[in-house]
């Protein structure tokens, strides 16, 4: 079911019962990244999924930050009267995840960094950025997505899944040029959040694609070891879409990663 408040300017899907799970998209998607997962988690859990300023059904913020986007998460579980939560964030949903865990610790039963991590953008890294938006505003967004975001597959699965890929373009071009803009200028501005992770005290999982050029292997592995209770997860020939490269082994583990939250709070 779709939710929204605030005249339809804050947006998100509630699906099933149960202890409340939220999946936040990253850049140049929308809920819709979640189906998959939604579809095996609602018979056992409340799932929560919002549609961020930006995307198609909901119109962009001004100004946009990581930090905004948390606050419009938490307006939706002060919307729907939910006081805990286990939250599992994709790329920039992982920082968005992380800002809403430093200001809102009491009411996360557990962290999930799908393809995400906690460390700031360093600054080969904001430059890239600020040459993709370069790019973009050249060539216009349709042209840079079409050729970007294929490169989030892994090799491997490139050449298996050309459906798949093709709907994660299509999800992307949903998305106008000054959202696109603004998602990178806010991941470029955020800040570290290790530290976060550290004064955690509820479960963290890591789910990390070896093939993953976007958040590499070697960004995230240091951080395992700063939560008190991590679990970890390293894919084979997966890239930065393991929630599609390898749907059926993703959603075990993330049923088990729930279920152990429950268990532990």
């Amino acid at each position: 079911m779709r939710k929204s408040i605030n005249n339809g300017n804050i947006t998100w899907l509630d699906e099933g019962q149960g202890a409340t799970i939220v999946l936040i998209h990253g850049f140049a998607e929308n809920s819709a990244l979640w189906d998959i997962q939604t579809t095996q988690l609602k018979t056992r859990y409340r799932v929560i999924i919002p549609d961020l300023p930006g995307t198609a059904v909901v119109p962009l913020s001004t100004p946009l930050t990581i930090e905004s986007m948390a606050e419009y998460v938490y307006a939706i579980l002060l919307a729907e009267n939910i006081s805990d939560a286990v939250i599992i964030g994709h790329s920039m949903g992982g920082y968005i995840a992380l800002a809403l865990a430093e200001k809102y610790p009491s009411g996360l039963k557990g962290l999930g960094l799908f393809h995400s991590t906690a460390k700031a953008d360093n600054e080969e890294k904001k430059e890239g950025r600020r040459k993709s938006i370069k790019l973009m505003e050249q060539y216009g967004a349709d042209t840079f997505l079409r050729q970007t975001l294929p490169n989030m597959f892994s090799p491997a699965t490139k050449s298996t899944l050309p459906a798949e890929i093709e709907a994660y373009v299509k999800m992307g071009m949903e998305c106008q040029l000054p959202a696109l803009v603004a998602y990178y200028e806010a991941m470029a501005a955020r800040p570290d959040r290790t530290d976060v992770l550290k004064a955690l005290r509820v479960p963290v999982l890591f789910m990390i694609g070896k093939d993953d050029n976007a958040v590499p292997l070697d960004n995230v592995l240091p951080q395992i070891t700063l939560p008190r209770v991590s679990s970890i997860h390293i894919f084979e020939n997966v890239g930065h879409m393991g929630m599609w490269e390898v749907a059926t082994e993703s959603n075990v583990i993330l049923e088990q990663f729930i279920a152990f939250c429950q268990l532990s709070s």
